[in-house]
């Protein structure tokens, strides 16, 4: 490092301040809420030094390796942010013997903390699928497999609804619901059949369902006609798993090739050819998943399949039914996102932080 670039590093990283480590994750989680991970995943923070504990310096990693760890400590940092998690199965013991236990007990030693966001990255709408989706050129994307929201709208995971005729005392059975846990009743004037009815709806938890059904078989005529609906989290648009992009101007496979490796920063990819297919063969919908994309491209319908890593059967599958698939090797279709994190991070930080990227991280498999 020159003179000069040393002088403005100590510059840029004195005129930091620092941030609490609770206040940072709850800056994270606004970014990119944990809640759009999937339900398999290990995300949030994995280590934590013992509080209170303040970050200056934020690195970023999309693997945590030994020798990422080495550097990590080096540039003193006080938050690793590996997007893959490195802790994912249980560990029985913290010992010197596997290189996953060495990390832990290195962070600890250093006080350094560990956070992955993994799949909730991969669902955002700003996240690691978004830019891989960049280097296909100009097109409107949606997700392949979009998230659902957090919440339900309304209260109860269910909802019920029966009418009660003006001899059965809508009131009275109002009353009764009401006093119900978890119960929430909405009533509004009916008709059937020439008689006027109250038609009862009711949200409720599915501790309260229960109850509500108990209640409703003491009368036949409520049972009978009882209407139980099972209630969805609303979809997110734009969040969720994969891409679906379609290009506003078709293009050949050849140039889509050369766009994609020119965006990754490769000189090699692999190419399994659809059935029928050929170099100059028109690619206008492109199917992208971020890592290991089989579960979550198997059955989209497209002209090209753009991943890290498929199985060997999953690739025929799209192969024959003419999809083209393009293999990248599992991080290098996820590294090149840490660049425009650093960026959103910054902006989103308010520049409070220093944030920096791993200089020695990188996809284990390379082409010799």
């Amino acid at each position: 490092m020159g003179r000069a670039r040393l002088v403005h590093s100590l510059i840029y990283s004195s005129s930091r301040s620092f941030m609490d480590l609770k206040a940072l994750l709850s800056s994270l989680n606004d970014f990119a809420s944990l809640s759009f991970a999937e339900s398999w995943d290990n995300v949030g923070l994995l280590v934590e030094p013992s509080p209170p504990h303040t970050v200056n310096t934020l690195f970023l990693t999309n693997d945590l390796t030994e020798e990422v760890m080495e550097e990590a400590l080096q540039k003193k940092a006080d938050l690793i942010l590996s997007y893959h998690p490195p802790i994912f199965r249980p560990m029985k013991r913290i010992t010197w013997k596997t290189w996953k236990e060495r990390l832990v007990i290195r962070a600890l030693e250093n006080r350094v903390g560990i956070y992955s966001p993994h799949t909730a990255y991969d669902a955002a709408p700003q996240g690691v699928n978004n830019w891989l989706a960049k280097g296909l050129g100009v097109c409107t994307s949606r997700p392949i497999h979009p998230s659902k929201a957090p919440d339900y709208p309304t209260e109860g995971t269910h909802r019920v609804e029966f009418s009660v005729t003006h001899t059965q005392d809508p009131d009275k059975v109002i009353s009764a619901l009401k006093e119900i846990a978890g119960v929430s009743v909405t009533s509004f004037s009916a008709r059937t059949d020439d008689e006027e009815q109250t038609r009862l709806s009711l949200n409720c938890t599915q501790q309260a369902l229960m109850q509500v059904v108990a209640f409703l078989s003491q009368n036949r005529q409520f049972y009978q006609k009882t209407e139980i609906l099972s209630l969805e989290k609303p979809l997110l648009l734009y969040t969720g798993m994969g891409r679906l992009c379609t290009l506003d101007e078709s293009v050949s496979l050849e140039t889509m090739i050369e766009r994609i490796k020119s965006h990754l920063k490769l000189s090699h990819v692999r190419l399994a050819l659809g059935i029928g297919k050929t170099l100059e063969s028109p690619v206008k919908v492109v199917a992208l998943c971020a890592g290991s994309g089989s579960s979550v491209l198997q059955g989209t319908d497209a002209d090209l399949y753009l991943t890290g890593e498929m199985s060997h059967h999953d690739v025929l599958d799209a192969a024959s039914q003419g999809i083209s698939v393009i293999l990248c090797e599992h991080s290098n279709t996820e590294r090149g996102f840490l660049s425009d994190l650093r960026d959103m991070l910054d902006a989103h930080l308010e520049n409070k932080i220093n944030i920096i990227l791993s200089e020695t991280d990188r996809d284990p498999l390379h082409v010799i």
